[in-house]
């Protein structure tokens, strides 16, 4: 019997808009081209679900892989990226000692942020409803880098630390088999097939 693979992606670049709503956000031209590489690529063949978060970037993502495998693509509104509506768009540099903080404190709301632990669960819950269909074939979530990252550590059974995190830029992936819940490898560029 063939192992089902779990493949969790983060969405590519983004078109920053400080007035824009983070969450409404597009892709960039460079995402764009990305993803329809990725798309075009056939690693991902024995994809029979894809499931994204709710917000622009990320079901531009799944649509353009979708399209290809002809799979359509189920929208989850709770597998949003952890709410940071407190703060509304934050200055890069600003932004990555929040997001530090995020990570190191995962019990505190960092200035009125979604706490880490919290969104670690409701990520986790997302991905356990879809698993609990017992679906053949592979799953691939599209998503975001911070619960992304949350899952990563749920799975890897570590302790949430920013030391997992994806590398800048976004469209990075990490891969487990459905069975066992065993991480098969730690974030790698879309572009890179699966080593499993």
């Amino acid at each position: 019997m063939m192992a089902t693979h779990i493949r969790y992606l983060t969405h590519p670049q983004v078109r920053i808009d400080a007035t824009t709503p983070v969450a409404s956000w597009d892709l960039s031209e460079l995402g764009r081209t990305r993803a329809e590489t990725l798309a075009k690529t056939g690693w991902h063949s024995g994809t029979t679900q894809i499931i994204a978060s709710s917000e622009r970037k990320a079901i531009e993502t799944a649509e353009i892989i979708a399209r290809e495998l002809n799979v359509t693509v189920e929208v989850r509104e709770a597998m949003h990226e952890n709410d940071r509506s407190a703060t509304g768009f934050l200055p890069p540099r600003e932004f990555e000692m929040v997001a530090n903080q995020f990570f190191a404190e995962p019990l505190v709301s960092i200035r009125g942020w979604e706490r880490a632990i919290d969104a670690q669960l409701r990520i986790v819950r997302e991905v356990e409803i879809v698993f609990a269909r017992n679906h053949p074939g592979d799953v691939l979530f599209v998503g975001h880098g911070a619960v992304g990252t949350l899952l990563f550590c749920h799975y890897s059974n570590v302790a949430i630390d920013r030391a997992y995190d994806q590398p800048a830029g976004g469209g990075h992936y990490f891969a487990l088999v459905k069975d066992g819940r065993r991480v098969l490898h730690p974030w790698r560029p879309m572009e890179h097939p699966p080593c499993a």
